[in-house]
Protein backbone atom coordinates (compact mmCIF):
# COMPACT_ATOMS: atom_id res chain seq x y z
CA UNK A 1 0.00 0.00 0.00
CA UNK A 2 1.59 3.36 -1.08
CA UNK A 3 2.18 5.78 1.48
CA UNK A 4 2.64 9.70 1.55
CA UNK A 5 6.28 9.69 1.25
CA UNK A 6 5.73 6.88 -2.24
CA UNK A 7 3.67 9.87 -3.58
CA UNK A 8 6.61 12.75 -2.82
CA UNK A 9 9.04 10.69 -3.86
CA UNK A 10 7.45 9.91 -7.26
CA UNK A 11 6.02 13.86 -7.39
CA UNK A 12 9.50 14.96 -7.19
CA UNK A 13 8.54 16.81 -3.92
CA UNK A 14 9.07 17.40 -0.50
CA UNK A 15 6.82 15.16 1.92
CA UNK A 16 5.50 18.59 3.46
CA UNK A 17 4.45 19.81 -0.12
CA UNK A 18 3.19 16.51 -0.43
CA UNK A 19 1.14 17.06 2.95
CA UNK A 20 -0.50 19.78 2.06
CA UNK A 21 -1.47 18.53 -1.16
CA UNK A 22 -3.80 15.50 0.28
CA UNK A 23 -4.96 17.58 3.31
CA UNK A 24 -5.65 20.56 1.51
CA UNK A 25 -4.09 23.02 3.65
CA UNK A 26 -1.40 25.40 2.75
CA UNK A 27 -0.49 26.99 -0.93
CA UNK A 28 1.07 24.91 -3.42
CA UNK A 29 1.85 25.90 -7.76
CA UNK A 30 -0.77 24.79 -10.06
CA UNK A 31 1.98 22.88 -11.30
CA UNK A 32 3.34 21.04 -8.38
CA UNK A 33 -0.53 20.54 -7.37
CA UNK A 34 -0.69 18.69 -10.81
CA UNK A 35 2.32 16.79 -10.22
CA UNK A 36 1.02 15.54 -6.84
CA UNK A 37 -2.25 14.38 -8.00
CA UNK A 38 -0.76 12.57 -10.87
CA UNK A 39 1.39 10.37 -8.34
CA UNK A 40 -1.58 9.70 -6.15
CA UNK A 41 -3.35 8.74 -9.06
CA UNK A 42 -0.51 6.62 -10.45
CA UNK A 43 -0.24 4.96 -6.97
CA UNK A 44 -3.55 5.14 -5.94
CA UNK A 45 -2.93 6.47 -2.96
CA UNK A 46 -5.56 6.44 -0.07
CA UNK A 47 -4.74 8.32 2.91
CA UNK A 48 -5.78 6.11 6.20
CA UNK A 49 -8.32 7.98 8.39
CA UNK A 50 -4.91 8.19 11.28
CA UNK A 51 -2.85 9.80 8.52
CA UNK A 52 -5.22 12.31 7.54
CA UNK A 53 -5.71 13.23 11.06
CA UNK A 54 -1.93 13.76 11.37
CA UNK A 55 -1.61 15.82 8.02
CA UNK A 56 -4.87 18.06 8.72
CA UNK A 57 -4.06 17.85 12.77
CA UNK A 58 -7.64 17.05 13.56
CA UNK A 59 -9.50 13.73 13.73
CA UNK A 60 -12.27 14.55 11.67
CA UNK A 61 -14.50 12.49 14.37
CA UNK A 62 -17.47 13.81 16.44
CA UNK A 63 -18.21 12.68 20.04
CA UNK A 64 -21.42 12.25 20.80
CA UNK A 65 -22.80 11.93 24.55
CA UNK A 66 -26.05 10.04 25.43
CA UNK A 67 -27.34 9.25 28.43
CA UNK A 68 -28.06 5.62 27.95
CA UNK A 69 -28.75 3.53 25.09
CA UNK A 70 -32.24 1.78 25.23
CA UNK A 71 -35.00 1.81 23.92
CA UNK A 72 -36.17 4.03 20.70
CA UNK A 73 -35.59 7.50 21.45
CA UNK A 74 -32.15 8.13 20.97
CA UNK A 75 -31.43 5.24 17.86
CA UNK A 76 -32.89 7.88 15.21
CA UNK A 77 -31.14 11.27 17.13
CA UNK A 78 -28.35 9.03 16.64
CA UNK A 79 -29.04 8.12 12.74
CA UNK A 80 -29.24 11.77 11.90
CA UNK A 81 -26.13 12.94 13.59
CA UNK A 82 -24.28 10.26 11.68
CA UNK A 83 -25.67 10.25 8.44
CA UNK A 84 -24.72 14.50 8.54
CA UNK A 85 -21.42 13.54 9.58
CA UNK A 86 -20.86 10.85 6.83
CA UNK A 87 -22.02 13.52 4.37
CA UNK A 88 -19.59 15.69 5.46
CA UNK A 89 -16.48 12.84 5.07
CA UNK A 90 -16.82 13.14 9.38
CA UNK A 91 -17.45 9.82 11.52
CA UNK A 92 -18.72 9.95 14.95
CA UNK A 93 -17.98 8.35 18.19
CA UNK A 94 -20.95 7.33 20.75
CA UNK A 95 -20.57 7.15 24.57
CA UNK A 96 -23.40 6.83 27.20
CA UNK A 97 -23.81 6.23 30.49
CA UNK A 98 -22.44 3.53 32.37
CA UNK A 99 -20.46 2.77 35.62
CA UNK A 100 -21.52 2.65 39.30
CA UNK A 101 -21.19 6.22 40.03
CA UNK A 102 -24.43 9.11 39.80
CA UNK A 103 -25.88 10.24 36.16
CA UNK A 104 -23.59 13.04 36.30
CA UNK A 105 -20.36 10.74 37.36
CA UNK A 106 -21.23 8.94 34.27
CA UNK A 107 -21.81 12.07 32.30
CA UNK A 108 -18.49 13.07 33.03
CA UNK A 109 -16.67 10.06 32.36
CA UNK A 110 -18.43 10.06 29.42
CA UNK A 111 -17.45 13.66 28.27
CA UNK A 112 -13.42 12.46 29.41
CA UNK A 113 -13.75 9.76 27.45
CA UNK A 114 -15.08 11.07 24.33
CA UNK A 115 -12.03 13.83 24.59
CA UNK A 116 -9.42 11.13 25.10
CA UNK A 117 -10.40 9.70 22.31
CA UNK A 118 -9.64 12.67 20.33
CA UNK A 119 -13.12 13.85 19.16
CA UNK A 120 -12.52 17.48 17.45
CA UNK A 121 -15.85 18.61 19.27
CA UNK A 122 -18.61 16.89 21.66
CA UNK A 123 -22.19 17.13 21.16
CA UNK A 124 -23.82 16.27 24.71
CA UNK A 125 -27.07 15.35 25.54
CA UNK A 126 -27.46 15.30 29.08
CA UNK A 127 -28.99 17.72 31.90
CA UNK A 128 -26.94 15.93 35.25
CA UNK A 129 -24.26 18.14 34.14
CA UNK A 130 -23.19 21.52 35.93
CA UNK A 131 -21.71 24.57 34.48
CA UNK A 132 -18.95 23.67 36.23
CA UNK A 133 -18.24 20.45 34.30
CA UNK A 134 -18.20 22.25 30.92
CA UNK A 135 -15.60 25.11 32.66
CA UNK A 136 -13.61 22.25 33.73
CA UNK A 137 -12.94 21.22 30.10
CA UNK A 138 -10.80 24.83 29.89
CA UNK A 139 -10.32 25.94 25.99
CA UNK A 140 -12.63 22.74 24.66
CA UNK A 141 -15.47 23.96 26.29
CA UNK A 142 -15.70 25.72 23.22
CA UNK A 143 -15.90 22.94 20.98
CA UNK A 144 -19.15 21.67 22.62
CA UNK A 145 -22.89 22.23 21.41
CA UNK A 146 -25.90 20.98 24.09
CA UNK A 147 -28.95 19.39 22.97
CA UNK A 148 -32.11 19.67 24.93
CA UNK A 149 -30.79 21.49 27.79
CA UNK A 150 -29.67 25.30 28.70
CA UNK A 151 -26.98 26.17 30.90
CA UNK A 152 -26.01 29.28 31.46
CA UNK A 153 -22.17 29.28 31.40
CA UNK A 154 -22.34 28.52 27.56
CA UNK A 155 -25.97 29.19 26.53
CA UNK A 156 -25.29 29.78 23.12
CA UNK A 157 -24.22 26.78 22.49
CA UNK A 158 -27.42 24.79 23.95
CA UNK A 159 -30.19 24.32 21.84
CA UNK A 160 -33.79 23.45 23.41
CA UNK A 161 -37.06 23.66 22.77
CA UNK A 162 -39.50 25.68 25.19
CA UNK A 163 -41.01 22.42 26.93
CA UNK A 164 -43.22 24.59 29.16
CA UNK A 165 -44.79 25.48 25.57
CA UNK A 166 -45.55 21.95 25.34
CA UNK A 167 -46.66 21.44 28.07
CA UNK A 168 -48.99 23.79 27.89
CA UNK A 169 -49.69 22.58 24.30
CA UNK A 170 -50.36 19.03 25.90
CA UNK A 171 -53.03 20.33 28.10
CA UNK A 172 -55.04 22.67 25.28
CA UNK A 173 -55.18 19.84 23.17
CA UNK A 174 -56.95 17.50 25.65
CA UNK A 175 -59.01 20.56 26.79
CA UNK A 176 -60.33 20.97 23.55
CA UNK A 177 -61.56 17.70 23.43
CA UNK A 178 -63.27 18.20 26.39
CA UNK A 179 -61.44 16.22 28.79
CA UNK A 180 -61.43 17.33 32.35
CA UNK A 181 -60.51 14.16 34.82
CA UNK A 182 -57.01 13.70 33.33
CA UNK A 183 -54.85 11.38 34.95
CA UNK A 184 -50.69 12.08 33.87
CA UNK A 185 -47.72 9.68 33.76
CA UNK A 186 -44.40 11.71 34.37
CA UNK A 187 -41.06 10.99 33.60
CA UNK A 188 -38.10 11.30 36.06
CA UNK A 189 -38.61 14.13 38.91
CA UNK A 190 -35.03 15.09 38.45
CA UNK A 191 -35.41 15.83 34.72
CA UNK A 192 -35.25 19.24 33.57
CA UNK A 193 -37.43 18.95 30.81
CA UNK A 194 -39.93 17.32 32.52
CA UNK A 195 -40.19 19.87 35.25
CA UNK A 196 -40.91 22.24 32.52
CA UNK A 197 -43.06 20.05 30.47
CA UNK A 198 -45.51 19.40 33.59
CA UNK A 199 -45.06 23.24 34.80
CA UNK A 200 -46.63 24.22 31.74
CA UNK A 201 -49.29 21.48 31.43
CA UNK A 202 -50.20 22.26 34.90
CA UNK A 203 -50.59 25.81 34.19
CA UNK A 204 -52.78 25.72 31.64
CA UNK A 205 -55.34 23.61 33.66
CA UNK A 206 -55.48 25.99 36.35
CA UNK A 207 -55.82 28.37 34.13
CA UNK A 208 -59.38 26.80 32.77
CA UNK A 209 -60.53 26.22 35.81
CA UNK A 210 -59.01 22.47 37.37
CA UNK A 211 -57.22 22.06 40.45
CA UNK A 212 -54.28 20.68 38.98
CA UNK A 213 -53.08 19.91 42.74
CA UNK A 214 -55.93 16.94 42.81
CA UNK A 215 -54.83 15.28 39.52
CA UNK A 216 -53.49 11.92 39.91
CA UNK A 217 -49.15 11.69 38.94
CA UNK A 218 -47.18 9.46 38.92
CA UNK A 219 -43.63 8.59 37.69
CA UNK A 220 -43.41 6.26 34.74
CA UNK A 221 -39.26 6.75 34.63
CA UNK A 222 -39.90 7.72 30.74
CA UNK A 223 -39.41 4.04 30.21
CA UNK A 224 -42.38 1.41 28.57
CA UNK A 225 -42.19 -0.32 31.78
CA UNK A 226 -42.73 2.75 33.67
CA UNK A 227 -45.87 3.79 31.89
CA UNK A 228 -47.27 -0.15 32.06
CA UNK A 229 -46.72 -0.01 35.82
CA UNK A 230 -48.68 3.68 35.93
CA UNK A 231 -51.25 2.56 34.09
CA UNK A 232 -51.94 -0.48 36.07
CA UNK A 233 -51.88 1.65 39.64
CA UNK A 234 -54.18 3.85 37.93
CA UNK A 235 -56.75 1.56 37.31
CA UNK A 236 -56.22 -0.01 40.44
CA UNK A 237 -56.93 3.34 41.90
CA UNK A 238 -60.40 3.93 41.67
CA UNK A 239 -59.50 6.95 40.30
CA UNK A 240 -62.37 8.26 37.62
CA UNK A 241 -60.51 9.67 34.20
CA UNK A 242 -61.25 10.13 30.44
CA UNK A 243 -57.46 11.06 29.33
CA UNK A 244 -54.18 10.07 30.14
CA UNK A 245 -51.21 12.55 29.30
CA UNK A 246 -47.95 10.93 29.17
CA UNK A 247 -44.39 12.62 29.30
CA UNK A 248 -43.28 10.88 26.93
CA UNK A 249 -44.22 8.56 23.90
CA UNK A 250 -42.48 5.47 25.55
CA UNK A 251 -44.34 5.70 28.62
CA UNK A 252 -47.72 6.11 26.55
CA UNK A 253 -46.38 2.78 24.40
CA UNK A 254 -46.56 0.83 28.03
CA UNK A 255 -49.70 2.59 28.96
CA UNK A 256 -51.86 1.33 25.67
CA UNK A 257 -50.52 -2.27 26.21
CA UNK A 258 -51.21 -2.17 29.69
CA UNK A 259 -55.05 -0.59 28.68
CA UNK A 260 -55.44 -3.01 25.81
CA UNK A 261 -55.31 -6.08 28.14
CA UNK A 262 -57.33 -4.86 30.86
CA UNK A 263 -60.05 -4.53 28.29
CA UNK A 264 -59.75 -0.74 28.37
CA UNK A 265 -60.70 0.94 24.81
CA UNK A 266 -58.91 3.69 23.56
CA UNK A 267 -59.95 6.09 22.68
CA UNK A 268 -63.41 5.35 23.39
CA UNK A 269 -63.10 4.91 26.73
CA UNK A 270 -59.85 6.56 27.64
CA UNK A 271 -57.66 9.07 25.21
CA UNK A 272 -54.22 8.37 25.40
CA UNK A 273 -51.47 11.59 24.61
CA UNK A 274 -47.82 11.44 24.20
CA UNK A 275 -45.04 13.72 24.25
CA UNK A 276 -42.43 13.73 21.43
CA UNK A 277 -44.13 12.41 18.45
CA UNK A 278 -41.21 9.73 17.92
CA UNK A 279 -41.41 7.19 14.89
CA UNK A 280 -42.97 4.47 17.24
CA UNK A 281 -45.97 6.79 17.73
CA UNK A 282 -47.03 6.10 14.31
CA UNK A 283 -46.80 2.05 14.88
CA UNK A 284 -48.86 1.71 18.14
CA UNK A 285 -52.59 0.35 18.33
CA UNK A 286 -53.91 2.47 18.33
CA UNK A 287 -51.26 5.24 16.73
CA UNK A 288 -50.40 7.58 19.00
CA UNK A 289 -51.32 11.42 19.07
CA UNK A 290 -48.62 13.19 20.17
CA UNK A 291 -46.86 17.26 21.07
CA UNK A 292 -44.18 16.83 18.39
CA UNK A 293 -40.84 17.91 19.36
CA UNK A 294 -38.39 18.84 16.29
CA UNK A 295 -35.77 16.82 17.92
CA UNK A 296 -34.03 15.82 14.30
CA UNK A 297 -34.15 19.67 13.35
CA UNK A 298 -32.60 21.27 16.53
CA UNK A 299 -30.23 17.89 16.88
CA UNK A 300 -28.79 19.17 13.46
CA UNK A 301 -28.79 22.63 14.38
CA UNK A 302 -26.64 21.82 17.69
CA UNK A 303 -24.54 19.82 14.85
CA UNK A 304 -24.02 22.62 12.39
CA UNK A 305 -23.09 25.10 14.98
CA UNK A 306 -20.52 22.51 16.16
CA UNK A 307 -19.18 22.16 12.73
CA UNK A 308 -18.91 26.06 12.33
CA UNK A 309 -16.61 26.05 15.82
CA UNK A 310 -14.53 23.37 14.92
CA UNK A 311 -14.05 23.27 11.21
CA UNK A 312 -14.93 26.96 10.53
CA UNK A 313 -17.80 26.04 7.95
CA UNK A 314 -20.64 28.30 7.43
CA UNK A 315 -23.65 26.38 8.60
CA UNK A 316 -27.08 27.72 8.49
CA UNK A 317 -27.75 27.86 12.27
CA UNK A 318 -31.33 28.12 13.68
CA UNK A 319 -32.36 28.40 17.03
CA UNK A 320 -36.17 28.41 17.27
CA UNK A 321 -38.70 25.47 16.47
CA UNK A 322 -42.28 24.85 15.75
CA UNK A 323 -43.92 22.23 18.22
CA UNK A 324 -47.66 20.73 17.17
CA UNK A 325 -49.78 18.38 17.93
CA UNK A 326 -49.45 15.44 15.51
CA UNK A 327 -53.59 14.09 15.89
CA UNK A 328 -54.06 10.12 15.46
CA UNK A 329 -56.54 7.58 16.89
CA UNK A 330 -55.33 7.68 20.08
CA UNK A 331 -57.89 10.76 21.28
CA UNK A 332 -61.06 11.44 20.93
CA UNK A 333 -63.39 14.29 22.04
CA UNK A 334 -65.71 13.24 24.97
CA UNK A 335 -69.16 13.21 24.48
CA UNK A 336 -71.84 11.78 26.57
CA UNK A 337 -69.95 8.16 27.57
CA UNK A 338 -68.40 7.74 31.10
CA UNK A 339 -65.23 7.99 32.16
CA UNK A 340 -63.21 4.83 33.16
CA UNK A 341 -63.16 4.29 36.84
Amino acid sequence: MATIKDVARLAGVGLGTASRVVSGRGSVSKATLEKVQKAIVELDFRPSHAARSLLSGSSQMIGVYIPYLSGTFYTPILQSIYTALRASGLNMVVAFGVGDGNERQQAIDGVNFLIERGSDGLLVMSNSLEDGDFAALGPFQSRVAVINHRYAGIAEQCFTVDHKAGGRLAARTLLDKKHRKIAVIAGRASAPDNQERLAGFMAELDEAGIDSGKLWVADGNFTPEGGWECAERLLASGREFTAVFCANDEMAVGALSCFQQAGVAVPEQVSVLGYDDTHSAEFTAPRLTSVHIPWSEMTLNGLNYLLNRCYETDRPVKRKYKLHVTERASLAKVLSRKSTK
